[in-house]
C-alpha cells in the first residue's frame, strides 16, 4: 500500500482560534479555508483543523480534541521558549527542562486542550541508550 499523506486533523470548539494559534506561534500556514475546516501547512509538515460539531464528524464522537500532545522537533529549544514563552505571550505548563530519556523541552497548552511539546533532541543518559531502536528500511504494509 502506498500513502500519499498522513497527518492530524484536531476537532475543534473555535476552528479560526486554533488556526490562529498555529499560524501566529509556529509559523505554518493555510492552504484551504472552507471555516468549518481549515487546512495548514510548514514544510512538509500538515495539520488540520475541523469543526468538533460538523457533520462530517460522527456524531457519536463531537467534542473538541483533548488529552492529544502535538511534538515539534526544534533546532533550539532555548530559543523558542525564550520566543514564546519568556519574551513571548504564552505560558509553559511544563517548563524548560532535560530529560534522561534524551530530550530539552517545554510543553505549551493550544486550543481545546491540546499540548505542544516542543523539543530538541539531546543524548540520552546511559540508562536509556539501550531503548534507542534504529529502524529498518523497507517495512511497508
Amino acid at each position: 500500500m502506498q500513502i500519499a499523506s498522513a497527518y492530524p486533523v484536531l476537532l475543534s470548539s473555535d476552528v479560526a482560534a486554533a488556526a490562529d494559534f498555529w499560524r501566529a506561534r509556529f509559523g505554518f500556514e493555510t492552504t484551504f479555508d472552507a471555516g468549518w475546516y481549515v487546512s495548514l501547512r510548514r514544510q512538509q509538515w500538515e495539520l488540520g483543523i475541523v469543526a468538533a460539531d460538523h457533520e462530517s464528524v460522527p456524531a457519536t464522537h463531537r467534542r473538541p480534541t483533548g488529552a492529544l500532545l502535538v511534538n515539534l522537533e526544534v533546532d533550539d529549544v532555548d530559543e523558542q521558549y525564550r520566543r514564546l514563552v519568556l519574551d513571548g505571550p504564552l505560558t509553559a505548563v511544563l517548563d524548560l527542562r532535560s530529560e534522561p530519556f534524551g530530550q530539552r523541552h517545554f510543553i505549551l497548552a493550544a486550543p481545546d486542550g491540546v499540548l505542544v511539546d516542543v523539543i530538541t533532541p539531546i543524548e540520552p543518559d546511559p540508562t536509556y541508550a539501550s531503548a534507542v531502536v534504529t529502524p529498518t528500511s523497507g517495512s511497508n504494509a
